[in-house]
């Protein structure tokens, strides 16, 4: 595997040379976002930054996420949701696709998507689960109960927002979360989390809902 991002050629509107680029770089100017590893303060950050230009760029035009990672931590993925519905209100729709593993709040971030755009590929898994403490924490007993009693609360907020999502029962969503519970993608599709399975170009399988192929998958941060 190559120890930096891959250079591809692109040439700027308006300009008559070519250049070199980041991989990531070329896709953000078509409003694609490959999320790739566990999403941190500053992961977090430089997404909602990109998603704050891409909507000063266009407020109407879609964006695309293509997700395969270990999920995140409660709080920067909580502020990346609540960047990612701001964009929605001014008419920007959302395509998610997992293309391999959501982990915890990557499953969260994948439901996020507009509902009708929410895509996993046939061997995809989703992994629903409830977090922890995102660091090592420590003062007086005191102060350490006031944490977990903050982390208590937001995990609550987030079994809302999933059930809100999925459209599943908040008790039963919460008794399916005490332990974690993994999804195929033609499960999350019955759960709720997802809304198609794409297939390779040309098969005829299915799970019944439709939503295209993965070879029409993409382009112009579109979705199918």
């Amino acid at each position: 595997m190559p120890s930096t991002p891959p250079q591809v050629p692109y040439k700027a509107p308006g300009t008559e040379y070519w250049q070199f680029v980041d991989i990531n770089q070329r896709l953000y100017r078509d409003r694609i976002l490959v999320l790739g590893n566990y999403i941190n303060d500053e992961a977090s950050n430089q997404l909602i930054s990109i998603l704050l230009y891409l909507r000063k760029e266009d407020a109407s035009k879609p964006i695309t996420l293509y997700c395969n990672f270990p999920g995140g931590a409660l709080r920067p993925v909580m502020a990346l949701y609540d960047t990612i519905n701001e964009c929605k209100k001014t008419g920007i729709e959302f395509t998610t696709l997992n293309m391999g593993l959501a982990n915890g709040m990557g499953a969260f971030l994948c439901g996020a998507g507009t509902k009708g755009k929410r895509y996993a590929l046939p061997n995809a898994r989703y992994l629903l689960q409830r977090t922890g403490i995102d660091q090592g924490f420590r003062g007086q007993a005191t102060d350490i109960a006031l944490e977990v009693k903050s982390i208590k609360r937001q995990n609550d907020n987030l079994e809302g927002l999933l059930a809100s999502m999925t459209g599943q029962p908040l008790g039963k969503l919460q008794k399916d979360m005490k332990r974690d519970f993994y999804l195929s993608s033609e499960e999350a599709v019955e759960y709720g989390i997802c809304d198609h399975v794409l297939q390779p170009s040309g098969s005829q399988e299915g799970n019944g809902v439709g939503g295209g192929s993965f070879g029409d998958f993409g382009g112009g941060g579109g979705g199918v």
